[in-house]
């Protein structure tokens, strides 16, 4: 049968007129919109990367759950940056090719189609309604997932996204909302896919919460998929470089399919990855360069005239429109040579989502543009 179709507005392309007229502009075109890294990935993972270059797990086959050593850094990491043990819960952990990747099939590899629903906040990254309109699966959005009497009796619900800190407003929930969801979904026998990936760049705190905290889901990893990706806090956007951790008895089925379809992350990379996963002083430095990149835009933006606030966290300044629509202030941007993203794209046509992932120079330029 195949893939279903989808629908979506999140286009690029639908940016190209705009980004003409930024390049025309003296200095050329700052790009505060996709969110992609232009930070250097850390010296320990290129070392690592060519280290693995021939190594047996090149040129031989990789394991699709990955190796050993990579299985244990990624529980080496949740114990140490976020303060969570996850032999006691129970817990299994899968790379995965990217995030985006594993959002994009999570349905799919649910076995979720015709008569499921999937929650999803409404303002939210477009690819968790993509990937469940490819599995069949109906979705159902609602203002705050944690407002648990929004979705847990309606009928058909079998999964609820949840994104903290979320891209693209910056929100990060509190452990106690998330305890929410996580009981609520378990009384009716969902699963709670917890988008943590911007972990650890929340800016009220070292860490937000995760729904794998012990305090939140009980001291059980049942019916909870956390996932998280190495393309923000280590540069490896082009790696392609995530994984999935939570109920062993989810995550190992998942594996086999997975491991039928070739989703498997190369030698090599698996090597980068338990690199990066053990470089927490490059991770703490590129947090630093995000959060001062942030604090610019916020000033700059507010001088131009937004109503705006740093985030509490994510790599995202979310704002509201000044014309009341995102294209038309992304024109009036562009005129300035500078791009963002239109709020459109996440369910919200009158907001706005400027991105820190630029070099420190374009920041400062933009913000001089702005002021």
């Amino acid at each position: 049968m195949g893939f279903h179709t989808f629908q979506t507005s999140y286009d690029w392309g639908r940016l190209d007129e705009c980004k003409a007229i930024a390049r025309q502009v003296e200095g050329g075109m700052i790009d505060l919109s996709v969110g992609s890294p232009v930070d250097p990935v850390p010296e320990s993972v290129r070392k690592a990367l060519a280290e693995a270059a021939d190594a047996p797990n090149a040129h031989g086959y990789p394991a699709t759950i990955g190796t050993p050593a990579l299985r244990t850094a990624i529980s080496d990491w949740f114990l140490n940056c976020r303060g969570i043990d996850l032999r006691p819960l129970g817990a299994g952990v899968v790379p995965t090719v990217g995030s985006k990747e594993a959002v994009a099939l999570m349905a799919s590899l649910l076995h979720l189609g015709e008569g499921d629903v999937v929650v999803q906040p409404r303002i939210s990254y477009p690819t968790y309604e993509i990937g469940t309109q490819l599995a069949g699966a109906g979705v159902l959005k609602v203002d705050d997932v944690s407002d648990v009497e929004s979705w847990r009796h309606v009928p058909g619900v079998r999964a609820i996204w949840v994104n903290s800190p979320c891209n693209p407003t910056g929100e990060v929930l509190s452990a106690a909302r998330l305890t929410s969801i996580v009981a609520a979904a378990r009384q009716i026998g969902a699963v709670v896919l917890s988008d943590e990936c911007y972990a650890l760049m929340s800016w009220c705190s070292d860490a937000s919460p995760s729904a794998l905290s012990a305090n939140v889901c009980a001291g059980s990893a049942d019916g909870i998929l956390a996932l998280y990706s190495l393309s923000k806090q280590s540069n490896m956007a082009g790696y392609r470089t995530a994984f999935i951790a939570g109920d062993r008895r989810i995550i190992d089925e998942m594996s086999v399919y997975r491991k039928q379809i070739g989703q498997i992350i190369s030698g090599p990379v698996q090597a980068a990855m338990v690199a990066a996963l053990r470089d927490t002083t490059a991770v703490f430095e590129q947090r630093k360069r995000y959060q001062q990149r942030l604090a610019r835009l916020v000033r700059a933006l507010s001088e131009y005239g937004y109503d705006v606030k740093m985030p509490s966290g994510a790599l995202y300044v979310w704002v509201h429109a000044l014309s009341g629509g995102c294209w038309q202030d992304i024109e009036d941007l562009a005129k300035l040579g500078i791009i963002v993203s239109p709020g459109e794209f996440y369910g919200a046509p009158d907001f706005l989502r400027i991105s820190s992932t630029a070099t420190d120079e374009a920041i400062d330029v933009a913000a001089e543009r702005l002021c």
